[in-house]
């Protein structure tokens, strides 16, 4: 009897399995269909995250346009985009826009040149910032609102300059790269994990009032990514950083990231953790044990501010 069974459920075995095989499959040529062809705009294009963006994006399929401070980077990746050999489906020439976040008067500019590439945006991505390090009684309320201005300020104004747009053909998908900060906070990052509270609240906020016009918002908080994110971050005066974190060192290849980046967006996904197991559980902790969460915070301060003095 035990045999006749373990026959009868084999068919039923397979069946299940070809029929996940063909909803991925599906999944996924839908994925690659909605980033093909899309004009996709994405910041902080001259390293790290979003140059590797800028990659995974272009083979896509997509019609880019790169946008970053440092214009001979973008020059530099544009050049090293047409060089690449994609086949598998046709690649467009991207377009530069070189504007500082930080600068209000430079986003309005900006937007109308973005607008002018393509004529409309079908993707946002908002990657560009700066990271931070210092004690809270040390740190200047300017560094505070040159880390908010970058990270939050400069996004949302460029997001609101842009959304008329999409609302008029309804149709739009904007895009947050927020970081596991935006979830906990960690001693030593005040400013750049409240600009990043900020901004997962702000998205959050945009995502139920764009419904109404069929325009997506999805919310990517990565770990710690193997980018120059701490080597440029500012400190409690203003000054650079300069240091590798150990954690920054040992991070995820940005390459992964942006393929990840790549899948969340074809999938519309609304608000997506990449981050290790530890920085996720970090986040429930927070949530259902806040004391012990806290204790564990207090610790870690205790230790960073004990090796600083030693």
């Amino acid at each position: 009897m035990d045999f006749i069974t373990s026959i009868a459920i084999l068919p039923l075995l397979f069946g299940c399995v070809g029929i996940f095989s063909l909803f991925k499959l599906l999944q996924y040529m839908r994925m690659k269909a909605y980033i093909r062809n899309a004009v996709v705009i994405i910041t902080g294009a001259t390293s790290g995250l979003g140059r590797e963006c800028a990659r995974v994006f272009f083979a896509a399929g997509a019609k880019l346009v790169l946008c970053g401070r440092n214009r001979e980077a973008l020059e530099e990746l544009t050049r090293e985009l047409a060089a690449s050999r994609v086949t598998e489906v046709q690649t467009h020439k991207p377009y530069i826009v070189t504007f500082d976040l930080a600068d209000p008067g430079a986003i309005v500019a900006a937007t109308s040149e973005i607008l002018q590439c393509f004529g409309y945006v079908d993707v946002l991505i908002n990657n560009a910032g700066i990271s931070y390090r210092g004690a809270i009684i040390d740190t200047s309320t300017d560094v505070d609102k040159r880390v908010m201005e970058t990270n939050y300020f400069g996004p949302v104004a460029l997001t609101k300059a842009l959304l008329p747009s999409m609302i008029k053909r309804r149709h739009g998908h904007i895009v947050a790269i927020s970081s596991i900060q935006g979830k906990i906070s960690i001693p030593f990052r005040s400013a750049y994990s409240a600009s990043k509270h900020a901004t997962q609240a702000f998205f959050d906020c945009l995502r139920a009032e764009m419904e109404q016009y069929e325009i997506e918002v999805t919310v990517i908080s990565p770990g710690y990514i193997h980018t120059n994110l701490s080597l440029n971050a500012i400190t409690a005066d203003g000054s650079k950083y300069g240091v590798m974190d150990k954690t920054t060192a040992q991070g995820r290849r940005p390459m992964d990231v942006a393929r990840d980046v790549l899948a969340v967006v074809g999938k519309k996904k609304k608000d997506v953790i990449l981050a290790d197991l530890l920085p996720s559980l970090a986040i429930y902790l927070r949530t259902l044990a806040p004391g012990l969460f806290f204790s564990l915070m207090a610790s870690r301060a205790r230790k960073e501010q004990k090796s600083k003095n030693s």
